[in-house]
């Protein structure tokens, strides 16, 4: 019988790349302890006040945010927002009693993971990038156990703590049932046309809207269809060009909820190259088109991606050829039969599986040597 004193905060998020992970190693710890319970601390305004809640699980919000990279008055407001969640999170975990707590990066992971440090809580942190945030960094040095997806992070995080895990993906993803039919229903497409899948991320990503807008009608002309993820902020631009070409296939969305069969529909997929997008290309083995994003620390990004391509595992366009070369791109792939299938067979073979599971094993095995302690 499993244990009801398994006790376990999550915090982090701001966007995907963080709160899915988190709601995969959520779902992995009540997989193996089904008595567990589970609390989420997010930022209040942020995604993963939403996303959480809809994954069935419990979340509380930080008044949270981080410093604006150009000047702005909201930058003055940044010291008491840390201070008044420091002294929320503090009685958050008074009040759980978590036996150990766990950082994915984000806003709220800094002031909850360090005092629940400070409180004598084990913490274990999960870096999805090959750079790290800067939050986790912080929070390194008082971590029982890093989990991360790639080689070299002794360059950031002490190499006695660093365990490489892989990334977590949505527990959706690694379906492996055939839904090809049941996604072309769904998104009211046609299976004799390829389809080629757009994301940006959850939040959207500029370049890859502006560019995909521009090249509609040449996608429609060579009987191409398009499921395409744009973000909250793009989504009504995006839903006047696509209006005329609804009927030949061409989808818009602000954000999918429903990822498994957008990826089973998929022939080809367009995609930022952030970790945990890479994570999901890998698993569901689709040939892909990076576009790494150039606004993050490090160029981390292309590094994400330039690790695929140097395997053959992927095509790159970068940022700036994007509106030139994207679409283009995309046609030539659908007619390259064999380059489609060796591109699927490579990054297939780059997939790291069970990650979540690994994540929660440790996460467990920390909580029981803290007992014991």
């Amino acid at each position: 019988m499993s244990s009801p004193e398994i006790r376990v905060i999550i915090s982090g998020g701001g966007t995907g790349g963080h709160i899915f992970p988190a709601i995969a190693i959520a779902d992995a710890i009540r997989q193996a302890e089904p008595g567990a319970k589970i609390l989420f601390v997010g930022a209040e305004g942020r995604m993963e006040m939403e996303k959480v809640p809809a994954a069935g699980y419990e979340i509380k919000g930080l008044w949270i945010s981080g410093l604006q990279r150009s000047f702005s008055l909201k930058n003055l407001l940044v010291p008491l927002k840390i201070i008044h969640s420091s002294l929320k999170a503090r009685k958050i975990i008074q009040e759980f009693k978590p036996g150990a707590a766990v950082g994915v990066g984000g806003y709220a992971s800094g002031p909850t993971i360090s005092s629940a440090a400070s409180m004598g809580i084990p913490t274990i942190l999960q870096e999805q990038n090959s750079y790290p945030g800067i939050t986790n960094k912080m929070l390194a040095a008082k971590a029982k156990k890093i989990c991360v997806a790639y080689n070299g992070m002794e360059k950031y995080f002490p190499a006695e703590k660093i365990i490489i895990t892989g990334n977590p993906v949505r527990k959706d993803i690694t379906n492996k049932k055939d839904l090809r039919n049941e996604a072309l229903s769904y998104f009211g497409l046609d299976g004799a046309k390829p389809v080629i899948l757009a994301v940006g991320g959850s939040l959207g990503a500029r370049t890859l809207n502006l560019s995909l807008q521009s090249g509609l009608k040449k996608l429609v002309d060579n009987n191409i269809q398009l499921i395409w993820q744009t973000g909250k902020s793009f989504s009504e631009i995006a839903g006047i060009s696509v209006e005329p070409f609804e009927k030949a296939g061409i989808k818009q969305l602000p954000f999918i909820s429903r990822m498994d069969l957008a990826y089973a529909a998929a022939d080809i997929v367009i995609s930022r190259a952030g970790a945990i997008a890479i994570s999901e290309l890998c698993i569901t083995g689709k040939p892909s088109i990076l576009v790494p994003s150039p606004n993050v620390a490090e160029d981390h990004q292309t590094k994400n991606a330039m690790a695929l391509v140097s395997q053959e595992a992927a095509i790159l366009v970068t940022d700036a050829e994007a509106p030139q070369k994207l679409v283009d791109t995309c046609i030539a792939l659908t007619t390259d039969k064999p380059g489609m299938q060796k591109l699927s067979r490579n990054i297939a073979k780059l997939a790291q599986h069970e990650s979540a599971q690994r994540i929660a094993g440790i996460i467990l095995e920390c909580i029981k040597t803290y007992k014991k302690a």
